[in-house]
């Protein structure tokens, strides 16, 4: 019985865009394959991991039969990149996916549709709102970075979401470092009005960074008590959410440093990047030397190897001598988009406070080592 008649990139994109999630080693089978559900010309592409699941649509159905089956993800995604662009189609025979182009042909094996595991949609949604693909994006992206990645603190390994009025604020720290970033929204959420925080999993938001793109087009994000929601375009991803309290980040940010320098994005990024090249995978600490119009970059290894370096920029504050993890450093710089950022200065013992020039809404912290 035939499927699906469309042409290979056609059918390809949904597919790249549910297939990110499925892991390559399960203890379950059935979450290696995909959900493939016919509504006649419809037809629905649905993937899980049990915590998060991505469904996507098109019309390239064949017929208007209903029917559903699984088939597993990779194989099936391989297969039509290895192919050249043509028509192609999808068919069932015998409980078996046949995929054909031209004078190809691939017999893969399916496991029964209701065997799949999908996630049952929590009807309280609190709230509500509606954002632009582009701005949630570029919230996500100078904030991930700073996601601790399988700290036994498992509520560092993900983001904080605090909606506060019409304010959408994104958290994320590792315990070394903290990344801050909102943005307002054009219009008040819809809900009960009051403010809400919620920790979003790691991989969703990876998975987010990847399927949302660099346009205007509208993403509507909805809570729940034990997940939420964001529909864009043709997808549609669902998640838990992570339980815990998340630190209280006001409290991590420092108030009144006196001593702020603003210094060129990429001339900080270029002399650290030569910095770390005398760091050792065990200790990765740079100096930052800091006086009369001058930043001073220097490195050392246990081999007694020396970098330093100094850049020009404008500064008349305190003379003050810090270490900092140099990684810590070029992860933000490489997130950064902006020609200039400010960096700000308690003393050698305080954290550090990265922020940019034209945009007060986004801070990063990190901690001072002992060099």
């Amino acid at each position: 019985m035939e499927l699906v008649s469309t042409t290979r990139d056609k059918l390809l994109k949904p597919l790249q865009l549910v297939s990110g999630i499925v892991e390559r080693r399960h203890t379950l089978p059935i979450l290696a394959n995909l959900l493939f559900k016919k509504n006649g010309s419809s037809v629905s592409l649905i993937s899980t991991d049990i915590e998060i699941q991505i469904t996507t649509h098109a019309d390239f159905g064949v017929g208007s039969d209903n029917l559903s089956t699984t088939v597993g993800a990779r194989k099936l995604v391989d297969i039509l990149r290895a192919l050249p662009e043509g028509a192609m189609t999808l068919s069932l025979k015998d409980s078996k996916m046949v995929v054909q182009s031209g004078k190809s042909r691939f017999t893969l094996q399916t496991l029964a549709a209701n065997e799949f595991p999908i996630m049952s949609e929590s009807p309280d949604v609190s709230a509500s709102w509606e954002m632009s693909q582009k701005s949630l994006k570029q919230l996500i992206s100078q904030v991930h970075f700073a996601m601790a990645q399988q700290d036994i603190r498992y509520y560092l390994n993900g983001m904080l979401f605090v909606l506060e009025g019409q304010r959408i604020i994104a958290v994320a720290t590792d315990g070394h470092r903290l990344a801050y970033s909102h943005v307002d929204l054009d219009k008040a959420p819809s809900g009960n009005g009051q403010k809400q925080e919620v920790i979003i999993p790691r991989k969703t938001i990876l998975e987010l960074q990847h399927l949302l793109e660099d346009s205007e087009d509208p993403v509507v994000v909805s809570l729940a008590s034990n997940q939420v929601k964001f529909n864009f375009g043709d997808v549609e991803l669902l998640s838990k959410l992570v339980e815990g309290k998340f630190p209280d980040f006001q409290r991590v940010i420092p108030k009144g440093q006196n001593n702020k320098l603003v210094v060129s994005r990429d001339a900080l990024q270029a002399s650290l990047q030569r910095a770390a090249i005398l760091t050792t995978d065990k200790f990765k600490g740079v100096r930052c030397i800091l006086s009369d119009n001058c930043l001073t970059i220097q490195s050392t290894n246990a081999e007694q190897e020396e970098a330093q370096e100094d850049i020009e920029t404008e500064y008349s504050g305190d003379k003050i001598d810090i270490g900092f993890n140099v990684s810590y450093l070029l992860d933000v710089l490489a997130n950064l988009k902006n020609e200039s950022i400010q960096i700000c200065l308690g003393d050698s013992n305080s954290s550090a406070v990265i922020t940019l020039p034209e945009q007060e809404g986004f801070k990063y912290v990190v901690m001072p080592m002992r060099i």
